[in-house]
């Protein structure tokens, strides 16, 4: 039976001398893998539309397994991203951390509108780092973990002077901070930053200019945080390091 819809490639692996398996998230079903006949040849129709971010209109034989890709639509290549290494290693970062995170054949229109405006974001020239970290607290409710960042971890107050407890799972307030004394030390701004992060809805995203200080208090919070709950090693993490350090002597 023949399906059609609306997709993102988050992942691409050849199979065979001609073939490629192409995963797609979907508006309508979520992640599908589909196999894409022949599009490792330059001359096939299904060569350019079988390529990483490729965002379109999908045609597909549904089956129970691998679905087979007969035909698609492009509507954007995101050819800022594809020509820039940094915007590169950013997107491919992102589409690898929902791709581990989400189950095959799972709707969520929400997280398919999600994807597609950070990835259209970092097409559009929008700070990478924030877009990656609004990404980034985004996806950890939908990895089934829930950091306690509207009140203090422990005594629930929700005024004070706050640090990050990795051990406590959230905010502590400065009344509590012998309960982890491996605490992470943040800035109130930075206290502001991952709230706004974590419930923030994409759509509404303006100019946002962020410090250093800050954006590096942010990055340490949240990799401590995946590091210690998320279960994930990603190669794609490992290039983005390499790749921000070039970005560092450039």
């Amino acid at each position: 039976m023949l399906q059609k819809c609306e997709g993102i490639v988050i992942r691409t692996n050849d199979y065979g001398e001609s073939n490629k398996i192409v995963t797609v998230y979907t508006r309508e079903f979520g992640k599908l893998g589909l196999m894409a006949r022949g599009a490792k040849k330059p001359n096939s129709r299904l060569s350019s539309v079988s390529q990483l971010f490729t965002y379109g209109h999908f045609l597909f034989h549904k089956s129970s397994g691998l679905g087979t890709l007969q035909q698609a639509d492009t509507i954007s290549t995101f050819r800022s991203i594809r020509e820039d290494l940094f915007l590169t290693a950013y997107s491919t970062y992102i589409v690898d951390l929902l791709d581990k995170v989400v189950e095959d054949r799972k709707p969520n229109p929400y997280l398919f509108e999600f994807l597609y405006n950070t990835i259209n974001y970092l097409n559009e020239g929008y700070d990478p780092e924030i877009i990656m970290n609004i990404f980034e607290m985004k996806m950890i409710p939908v990895m089934g973990m829930h950091p306690t960042l509207h009140q203090c971890t422990v005594c629930g107050e929700t005024d004070g002077h706050f640090v990050f407890s990795i051990r406590e799972n959230g905010f502590l307030c400065h009344r509590c901070l012998e309960k982890d004394p491996y605490h992470i030390p943040i800035s109130q701004g930075t206290v502001k930053l991952l709230r706004l992060f974590y419930h923030f809805d994409l759509n509404r995203l303006g100019n946002i200019s962020v410090k250093e200080e800050t954006k590096k208090e942010i990055q340490k919070v949240i990799r401590t945080y995946y590091d210690e709950y998320s279960g994930l090693t990603l190669k794609s993490r490992r290039f983005l390091d390499q790749v921000e350090k070039m970005k560092d002597i450039f």
